[in-house]
């Protein structure tokens, strides 16, 4: 298997060519006439201004962010889905070579799609802010817009999550342990917020706030239950959509450990 290229590091991320990102995708960016390009640029100016002046913090960058991650995930689903995404990546130097059945998970599962995109999606939204907003990276005079920057880094960041994400998969499916549901193999277990979680009057709080789905779901793991009999007592799909809700609730709770803040009420 081909890895993507070694400049995946941090320093991998600097420097995006988002023209470059643009020609090569026009189909993700409307086509629109010179009023209409203007009138974006204008808005665009204005929403910079808007966050500038707020130190890209509080309830309007909240917005703001909560809008873009919605766009972001909705873009590299769609991407993912028709495998299109491995096109785009290549074309900036990230020969992931996907197999067949990597292509066909990502086209038929879409927690799979979910499971990536929110992780691209969630680091993407720290670059951006560092990089485009705050050091000043998205330029409106260079032509694209500020989603279309973000689509940049995100496509910048997702080479990095897809080989997680192959790791992980390889190290499941080498073990028949259903706790690794919740704990990742090679980490250190007192440093998983999930874990931490575990048997603490935490746990009761954070399920108050989970989805009825993922409640459930995490509330019988907690209490015992293997993936096989969640699926069959819930009615799931398989055992892998159990794995999926499982995996989507430890990286949550990673980075609301991360970022110090709580989840919201509801999801």
């Amino acid at each position: 298997m081909v890895q993507p290229s070694n400049q995946l590091g941090p320093a991998g991320y600097e420097a995006v060519p988002f023209d470059a990102y643009t020609n090569m995708a026009p189909q993700l960016v409307n086509g629109s006439s010179l009023d209409e390009t203007m009138a974006r640029r204008r808005a665009d100016r204005q929403v910079l201004h808007e966050l500038t002046a707020c130190n890209f913090t509080g309830p309007r960058y909240r917005r703001f962010e909560d809008e873009l991650a919605a766009y972001g995930l909705s873009v590299l689903q769609g991407l993912m889905h028709s495998g299109y995404i491995f096109r785009l990546t290549a074309a900036q130097g990230f020969t992931l070579h996907p197999s067949d059945a990597e292509l066909e998970e990502l086209f038929r599962d879409a927690d799979a799609r979910d499971e990536l995109a929110i992780m691209t999606v969630a680091l993407a939204l720290i670059r951006f802010r560092e990089d485009a907003l705050i050091r000043g990276g998205w330029r409106v005079e260079a032509g694209a817009s500020l989603s279309t920057y973000f689509i940049g880094t995100c496509l910048y960041i997702f080479p990095n999550e897809l080989r997680k994400w192959r790791s992980q998969r390889k190290r499941w499916s080498l073990q028949n342990n259903e706790h690794w549901a919740l704990i990742e193999p090679d980490e250190d277990v007192t440093s998983d917020p999930a874990v931490l979680a575990l048997g603490k009057i935490r746990v009761c709080a954070a399920l108050k706030r989970l989805d009825e789905r993922t409640r459930a779901i995490v509330a019988l793991t907690i209490d015992g239950y293997t993936q096989q009999e969640i699926a069959d007592l819930l009615g799931e799909t398989s055992v892998r959509a159990v794995e999926g809700v499982l995996r989507r609730w430890r990286m949550k709770e990673k980075l609301n450990k991360q970022w110090g803040g709580e989840p919201d009420e509801k999801e």
